[in-house]
């Protein structure tokens, strides 16, 4: 839909490593630069930018492509969206070739974002309405959670009232369809086609994206059905392992430090209380990707979660995947004598300056776990103390630092009374043996890689390895070499066709090359591939521009060995349907 003249020329104006080092941290590598993937979780560098064609490419994850498919991905972008964004970087303006389309698509996203703008407005009227219902909701935020109404103001809470259409009817007074607040996840369809609100007799929570977008919502229960928390499923506009509640307001202030809630309460009693880098996950465990999204916007995670064995568990992992992401990790621990179970307790109990005390008093990974196997434990019971050596032993053995591993030995030692050599040669063993696992793990991968096995890119490659690596020298030559393609696309009887390869990826590939208008095709790929489909083309391009060796002979074998392995392929697979007959057949007689 934008003029391919234009798309060229923002990719032209784009600088690739200026604009991948707004995201990840660059190191320069030669004439190339690598860094930590930002799309997953690695501690050795894995990402490789290649400013010589503006292309990137993760070798651990398999992404790349050029600037319009970081943009897609690090943002969670369409393809135009995308081309808009990285316009607007260059100072482009985006006209398109087909207006009416683009605006239909436009319209769509637009129209969602309006729809949860109105129910939004909608539910915090509901809140001040004059109803018995709508009083205990609004009793529950400024009575049971003592909030001002500039806070309820501030966050746009709301109560959605106990009946199963009063949203449907307001937001069909605005104009809005069945099936567009289906599409919001506002209503849904019942088994015998009525269509019913989703949100009922709750508290209501907006969420809203860095843009000022109301994307999603929250609901609380106010009595002991269940679910107690309902959240939006993902639509158009929202996707729940992308996003982070009221980290619209956090982004301006968590550059050093960034609070982790487990819920919107505590988000907006911190905030409340003026600690306004406060975020929460939404509805669900902490994810990876929310790990790397709060990895653009802070140095430092607090954990704060609730002290019962639940939350204990959650911070386990959040720090497992915040620490993977890169973001140094402090955890809260709220004073055992306070009998505050989360923050929003404890803020109401004590009061902001003590918490604030709290936050500053917060644990290193270490000591946190420490003091947590120590409070487990009697270390006076030998086998208790025991238990405690392992379990520090275990812990000291996952950094990386050998003097960082000494350092907290010698306090496990000096605790517990054990000599430091001893507990040294423990944790040497079992870093050892991690090691091991990790290496053996990484040659298992490497090796099902080589043999295509768990492929979610070339669901075919398993099934013949030589002939789908054969499939990609020959994509590979075509990509690069313009030549190529024309000595065996461009005469009269073609030297390949799709039916000369074996694998549905190669032939949706070699498709799009035989019917790519120009070289400057190759500049859209995403719009025709998913971002790992296109990341494959890039490691195809680039594994074939590191040989010296590509021209009209190595092309040629290329081909002809790729025809005579599909045609042998292919008669292997007859002989098995002949003989798979054969047994039938004979399985058949024997029955009669």
């Amino acid at each position: 839909m934008i003029s391919r003249q234009i798309i060229d020329d923002i990719l032209a104006r784009t600088d690739i490593h200026g604009l991948i080092s707004s995201y990840v941290s660059l190191k320069r590598a030669g004439s190339k630069y690598s860094g930590l993937c930002p799309f997953h979780s690695e501690k050795t560098p894995s990402f490789t930018v290649y400013p010589d064609d503006n292309s990137f490419f993760c070798f651990g994850c398999g992404i790349g492509g050029n600037a319009i498919t970081f943009a897609k991905k690090i943002e969670n972008l369409d393809f135009e969206d995308a081309v808009e964004m990285l316009a607007r970087r260059v100072g482009i303006t985006v006209s398109h070739e087909d207006d009416l389309k683009y605006e239909a698509k436009r319209h769509d996203k637009k129209r969602i974002y309006q729809m949860n703008a109105d129910a939004a407005r909608f539910f915090n009227k509901q809140l001040f309405s004059d109803t018995p219902k709508s009083r205990v909701a609004l009793e529950y935020f400024t009575k049971k959670r003592e909030l001002s109404l500039a806070t309820i103001k501030h966050f746009g809470l709301g109560y959605a009232p106990d009946d199963f259409g009063v949203l449907l009817k307001h937001m069909r007074s605005l104009g809005y369809t069945e099936d567009e607040l289906i599409s919001a996840y506002l209503c849904a369809r019942s088994k015998n086609g009525n269509v019913y609100d989703v949100f009922r007799n709750r508290v209501m929570f907006p969420i809203i994206d860095v843009s000022g977008n109301v994307i999603a919502f929250g609901g609380r229960v106010l009595d002991d059905s269940k679910p107690k928390y309902l959240n939006s499923a993902d639509t158009p506009v929202f996707n729940k392992k992308r996003n982070l509640f009221a980290l619209n307001y956090a982004r301006h202030t968590c550059s050093e430090t960034m609070i982790l809630c487990e819920g919107y309460m505590d988000v907006i009693a911190l905030h409340a209380a003026d600690f306004s880098n406060a975020v929460a996950t939404l509805g669900t465990a902490i994810t990876p990707e929310q790990a790397r999204l709060m990895k653009r916007y802070t140095k430092q995670v607090v954990i704060s979660y609730d002290t019962d064995e639940a939350g204990r568990a959650a911070a386990d992992k959040a720090t497992k995947l915040l620490e993977e992401a890169g973001i140094e990790v402090k955890l809260l621990k709220l004073p055992q004598e306070s009998g505050a179970k989360d923050p929003d307790e404890y803020i109401r109990k004590f009061g902001r300056d003590k918490f604030r005390a709290v936050i500053e008093d917060s644990r290193t990974k270490f000591n946190y776990y420490f003091e947590r196997s120590l409070s487990r434990h009697d270390i006076g019971v030998t086998a208790e103390k025991i238990k405690v050596i392992n379990e520090m032993c275990e812990l000291i053995s996952t950094y990386y630092s050998v003097a960082e591993r000494e350092v907290y030995a010698v306090l496990v030692a000096d605790k517990l009374g054990v000599d430091k050599a001893n507990l040294l040669s423990d944790i040497e063993k079992k870093v050892s043996k991690r090691n091991k696992e990790r290496k053996y793990k990484d040659s298992e991968s490497e090796k099902n890689r080589m043999l295509g096995i768990g492929d979610k890119v070339n669901v075919d490659y398993a099934k013949a390895p030589s002939i789908a690596k054969i499939e990609e020298t020959v994509l590979g030559l075509l990509l690069l070499f313009p030549s190529h393609r024309k000595r065996s696309l461009q005469s009269s009887v073609p030297m390949l066709t799709s039916d000369d390869f074996f694998t549905e990826f190669g032939k949706k590939v070699f498709d799009f090359i035989s019917n790519a208008e120009d070289d400057a095709q190759f500049n859209i790929l995403d719009n025709f591939f998913t971002p790992e489909e296109v990341g494959r083309i890039t490691k195809i391009k680039r594994d074939r521009m590191i040989l010296s060796d590509n021209g009209d002979k190595v092309f040629d074998d290329a081909v002809h060995s790729l025809r005579e392995q599909v045609k042998k392929q292919s008669l292997s697979n007859k002989k098995i349907d002949i003989g798979q007959l054969d047994d039938l057949i004979n399985s058949m007689r024997k029955s009669n």
